[in-house]
């Protein structure tokens, strides 16, 4: 099934850029919300409709505004590494949850959530601050979206990202799953395969590189 609308926040980011040419290329429409005008150019040369929206200001009906007719939504913002804990529970907990909400205004019913691995789990002491901060926001995302019947959601918990070219080779599973590396295109692509089958609905996978090709990971979750 292609010709979808997909809207993906935090659409200037490395696995949304991937994404966006993985859903143009399939036929689709990728609605990039992008937090800096400056971002219009480069998200507009890879197929994506560019919505400026800031998702730390933005209210609920803004965002509803920007979802009516979509097919799909994708939180794949994030405030990134060198950001602080407060930044990291706006964007990577009340973005996903903003988001979520938006989508149910919008009646969009299909929502996938990039998180990590760690997330859901206990989080050591001992850890470094700023990845703490940032499991604990993702693992508060993860709470508020599971929680929500009215919406087709699916969790993702990547490994350890890298920039090298798509294997096209996964190991995707709902937990435990060992720690990996996992390309950010082989994210991008197992998230369209989600979309475009509308599998996994209410189940939260575990992905890294493994063995299987993408089509039949996404196959085998039924």
């Amino acid at each position: 099934m292609t010709d979808k609308r997909i809207v993906i926040a935090g659409g200037h980011g490395q696995i949304a850029q991937h994404l966006t040419q993985v859903l143009t290329a399939n036929g689709d429409r990728a609605v990039s919300l992008i937090r800096n005008s400056d971002h219009i150019d480069a998200v507009t040369a890879l197929g994506a409709l560019p919505q400026v929206i800031d998702l730390e200001s933005a209210s609920v009906d803004d965002v509803a505004a920007v979802l009516e007719g979509a097919d799909a939504v994708v939180f794949a913002a994030g405030a990134g590494p060198d950001s602080g804990p407060e930044r990291k529970d706006t964007v990577d907990r009340a973005g996903a949850v903003l988001l979520a909400d938006a989508a149910e205004k919008a009646g969009v019913s299909r929502y996938v959530l990039i998180s990590s691995f760690g997330a859901g789990e206990p989080v050591a002491e001992d850890l470094d601050a700023g990845w703490k901060a940032y499991i604990e926001a993702k693992t508060a995302a993860e709470d508020n979206v599971s929680a929500r019947s009215g919406l087709h959601w699916t969790i993702l918990r990547p490994g350890k990202l890298t920039d090298e070219d798509p294997t096209g080779s996964v190991s995707l599973t709902e937990p435990p799953l060992d720690p990996g590396e996992v390309t950010r295109a082989d994210v991008a692509a197992v998230i369209a395969q989600l979309l475009d089958t509308g599998s996994a609905v209410h189940k939260t996978l575990m992905l890294t590189s493994g063995s299987k090709s993408i089509v039949s990971a996404v196959d085998a979750l039924g």
